[in-house]
């Protein structure tokens, strides 16, 4: 059989061209393993400095026209004036991420403690990031949390559940119309015992108790081994909840390797079930979203490598033939379309992307043109002095 017909090739192309892909501003900066966080010469040392090496992902594939912040590791005194910087350099300012937990009043909880001046700190604390958002032209305001408890008994879990819901209610009040709250999961870590919302069910029970513009966060790292991620994937945008990805890769839980980098076949998996329910239609509102640290590897080109990894499994997963997988769901043939699917799986799109690109006066090589700009050797020499953006900071 064809594997690549070209009514198929034109389709893929051309949905193609619609596909964007938030970087953190995270990634950017130093970061390690819990032992020891290394750096790195020409590291970003402010959000600008951050902003700009992103640009460079965007220019050379054409796939990261956004840029996520974390704040707030991202402050800055003007964040009108870093949208008009990111602006300059051809990007945006995307997601906006809290954070409840670096704080030394969230040691046993932030918007669930049961403490009301904790609880308090960290609503206001999201009340600022909507401000950012404001100032920034972000649709979009990100909540991870760190809470939970380590021992049975240590606190009345369902009250954390009732204080939770209180808590996102405020902040989802406070959004404007434009706005949408985004609450992502995490089953495990650092909260040994039980976590506060530890999968996509608390996750979608809390956003659904909230509105229409309250959905759920799936980082592809935050499940325990052999789950059937893109079972989550269908019934999330089933349900019209799945606001967006944060993609990344492990080997055990949450490693933020390069997302592709452990399992590939996991990632084509899932950007069929995107493809399949219409997550990759921009009217769909399901943003993605880069959620990786490069520890050992530069920042860029991990950034690079990572954005062309999510495209190339993209377009395998629209060349799957849904005609032919089909009619062999609908026959019992269990082996004929489990060919189908692996058909499109081992298709080398390398090639065609490459040659869409230069049509689209990109390079062909992306990682290769970045080498050769001499974008890296400038930065390591010009970044000398201040300090060094990472975990923190």
């Amino acid at each position: 059989m064809t594997l690549i017909d070209e009514e198929r090739t034109r389709r893929t192309l051309d949905r193609l061209a619609s596909q964007e892909i938030e970087l953190p501003s995270w990634a950017f900066g130093n970061s390690g393993t819990r032992f020891r966080v290394f750096g790195q010469p020409g590291v970003p040392r402010d959000p600008f400095e951050k902003v700009a090496d992103a640009a460079q992902v965007h220019a050379h594939t054409g796939l990261a026209p956004a840029v996520a912040l974390h704040i707030p590791w991202d402050l800055v005194d003007d964040f009108g004036k870093l949208r008009a910087h990111a602006e300059d350099h051809g990007v945006r300012i995307g997601t906006i991420n809290s954070n409840t937990f670096q704080d030394e009043a969230y040691k046993l909880g932030s918007l669930s403690h049961s403490d009301t001046a904790v609880r308090r700190k960290a609503i206001e604390h999201h009340l600022e990031c909507i401000d950012v958002m404001r100032a920034t032209g972000s649709q979009d305001l990100k909540i991870w949390l760190a809470d939970g408890t380590n021992y049975a008994g240590q606190d009345d879990m369902r009250a954390r559940q009732d204080r939770l819901a209180e808590s996102l209610a405020e902040i989802y009040a406070a959004l404007d119309a434009e706005h949408r709250l985004v609450l992502e999961y995490k089953f495990f870590e650092p909260a040994f015992y039980h976590t506060d919302v530890p999968d996509w069910g608390t996750s979608y029970a809390q956003v659904s108790a909230l509105g229409e513009r309250a959905v759920v966060c799936l980082d592809t790292g935050h499940h325990a081994p052999g789950t059937n991620i893109e079972f989550i994937v269908m019934q999330l945008l089933r349900l019209g909840k799945l606001g967006s990805f944060d993609f990344n890769s492990r080997n055990y839980a949450d490693d933020d390797l390069i997302v592709g980098a452990a399992d590939p076949f996991q990632l084509f998996r899932i950007m069929y079930e995107v493809v399949r329910g219409g997550g990759l239609d921009p009217a769909s509102g399901v943003v993605f979203m880069l959620d990786q640290c490069h520890n050992i590897e530069r920042k860029i080109p991990g950034q690079i490598r990572s954005v062309l990894n999510v495209q190339e499994m993209t377009a395998r997963a629209l060349l799957v033939d849904t005609d032919a997988l089909r009619a062999a769901q609908a026959a019992g043939d269990v082996l004929g379309a489990h060919e189908v699917f692996m058909d499109a799986f081992y298709t080398d799109v390398r090639p065609l992307l490459a040659d869409w690109r230069e049509s689209r006066g990109l390079p062909a090589d992306p990682l290769a043109a970045y080498a050769a700009s001499g974008y890296q050797e400038t930065v390591d020499a010009e970044r000398v002095g201040g300090t060094q953006a990472g975990w923190g900071a």
